[in-house]
This record gives C-alpha cells, structure tokens and sequence, in this order.
C-alpha cells in the first residue's frame, strides 16, 4: 500500500509539473492560463508584424502627393486604354507569335499595370506633410540651399520622399547621404557627407518651408 501511494504521488506531481510547463503567466490579467492557448496566436503575431511592415506609412509633401496622383490619372484614363486598343488592333493582323507590334503592347501593358499598382500602394500609404507649417532646424521638406565649402557651388534642395525624389528638380531624397548628414542642423552649420568620390563639406546657407 505504502508503495502503491508513493507511486500515486509522484503520478500526481508529474502531472502537476506537466501542467505546470503548460501554464503561462499573462502579465495584463495577472492569471496562469495554458500556453497551448497562446502558441497558435503567435503564427498570427508574426503576420501582424509583416503587415505593419509592409503598411509602413510614406512621408510625402503634398506637391508630391499631387505629381503622383496625377500620373496615376493619366496612366488609367489614357495609357491603359490606348494599350488595349493597341492590342486589339494587333490581334486582328493574325498570328501572334511573330507580331511585334502585339509582344511591344503586353510588355507596355505590364510596365504601365505594375506601375499603377506602385502607385495606389504608396498614395495609400501616403502620409502628406505640409511644409508650409514647419519651421525651424532641417527637416522632411525644408528647402535648404548648401554651398560647397571646397569649390563656392551653392545649390538648393528641397527634402522629400522616395517616391517623388528627382535630383535634376533639387527634389532630394530624405534617405540619401546629403539629406540625412542635414537632418536636425540648422543655418550656419558644416556638414561632411561620404560619397564614391570622397568626402565633401557643405555649409548650410538658408532653411524655408514654403
């Protein structure tokens, strides 16, 4: 009997120390509850995770939000459809296989659907600041004009995103060396920016937000 009991009682903590590993303190209810409950939420943690990511918002100035939504018009209203009247009229010359004037349609085709599909993903994402309500130290969407200190070149920039960055305009992207070493300065600062060809100097002459 004695050895009966002792064996019912380590049965027993066995058991418990099973339940017990199965256990998971929540810190917001301040209970244990069973983890097996909370392992097949994480699948769904990591998705989330990706999801944010992959919503990640998109500064942009609003002149920028503009230039882009206007493509985007154009592209639906006028490209698309003169690429399916081009592809249609191809069809009707015969077999495809040879047609140049077809294979030249779908590959614009594709360019121009990829291209829409860019652009509704990042005016979706888009979150427009204005910089005419900023002031101060550098900034997404300060105007800054810089003079090189080693040749007396001065240019202006104006600080925008990614996706409406075009450097011949002065439109700087916000993740470039230049745009990131201007960050935070203010009139009157130096900078040293890294480049392939070596390092160089600017001054910052004048920061606006228009």
């Amino acid at each position: 009997m004695a050895r009966a009991q002792v064996n019912r009682d380590a049965a027993s903590q066995h058991h418990a120390h099973a339940r017990a590993n199965r256990l998971h303190f929540s810190p917001v209810s301040g209970l244990m509850i069973p983890l097996i409950q909370t392992a097949p939420a994480l699948p769904r943690a990591v998705f989330l995770i990706q999801v944010g990511h992959d919503m990640e918002k998109l500064p942009l100035t609003r002149a920028g939000q503009k230039m882009l939504d206007a493509e985007l018009k154009k592209l639906k209203s006028e490209e698309r459809p003169a690429i399916i009247r081009a592809i249609s009229e191809a069809r009707e010359h015969g077999d495809l296989s040879e047609n140049a004037e077809y294979h030249a349609a779908r590959e614009k085709q594709s360019f121009v659907e990829g291209r829409i599909k860019e652009l509704e993903s990042i005016l979706s994402r888009a979150d427009i600041i204005d910089p005419t309500r900023l002031s101060g130290s550098v900034k997404f969407g300060a105007t800054v004009t810089v003079v090189d200190e080693d040749t007396d070149e001065e240019r202006t920039f104006q600080i925008v995103g990614e996706p409406e960055a075009d450097l011949e305009k002065g439109l700087l992207n916000l993740k470039s060396p230049l745009a990131r070493a201007l960050i935070g300065k203010d009139e009157g600062d130096s900078i040293e920016v890294r480049t392939p060809g070596g390092a160089r100097n600017y001054e910052i002459l004048s920061i606006r937000y228009i």
